[in-house]
C-alpha cells in the first residue's frame, strides 16, 4: 500500500467520511422503505439485503474515518500512528463494500415494479459498477 501524507490522509478521511454518513442514511432510509413497502418479491429481498449490507459498511467506514481522523491529529498520543494502516484498510474496505452493496440494490429496485424498470435500474447500476473502479483510481 502506498504511504500517503498524513495531512492527505486526513482529508481523505474526512471527505469519505461525509460521504459515508450521507450514503449511510441513503440505504438506511432505502432498507426502511423496501421492508414497509415490499412485496416480498425476490427482488424485494435482494434489495433489503444490499441496503442492509451497505449500511452497515456505511457506518463501519464513518466509524473508521472517525478513528483515522483522531490517530492523525497533532497531538494524537504516540501510540495512535500504529493505527493508520489499519484504519485505512477498514475505511477503504468498508466504503467499496457499502457502495457495491448499494448499487446491488439500487439494481433490485426496480425489478419490484417492472420488468422494464428492472432492466432500466439494473443497467444503470452495472455502468457505475464499471465506471466506479476506473474514477477511484
Amino acid at each position: 500500500m502506498t504511504e500517503l501524507a498524513p495531512d492527505y490522509l486526513a482529508a481523505l478521511a474526512a471527505q469519505i467520511g461525509g460521504l459515508s454518513a450521507f450514503l449511510g442514511g441513503f440505504a438506511a432510509t432505502f432498507l426502511a422503505l423496501f421492508l414497509t413497502l415490499g412485496k416480498g418479491s425476490r427482488a424485494a429481498s435482494v434489495a433489503v439485503v444490499g441496503s442492509a449490507l451497505a449500511s452497515v459498511a456505511f457506518i463501519l467506514a464513518v466509524i473508521a474515518t472517525t478513528g483515522l481522523a483522531a490517530a492523525l491529529h497533532p497531538h494524537a498520543p504516540p501510540g495512535a500512528i500504529t493505527t493508520v494502516h489499519t484504519g485505512r484498510v477498514a475505511m477503504s474496505l468498508s466504503f467499496l463494500i457499502g457502495m457495491t452493496a448499494l448499487l446491488v440494490s439500487i439494481g433490485a429496485s426496480g425489478w419490484v415494479r417492472s420488468r422494464a424498470m428492472g432492466l432500466t435500474t439494473s443497467g444503470f447500476a452495472a455502468c457505475a459498477m464499471l465506471i466506479a473502479p476506473t474514477l477511484l483510481r
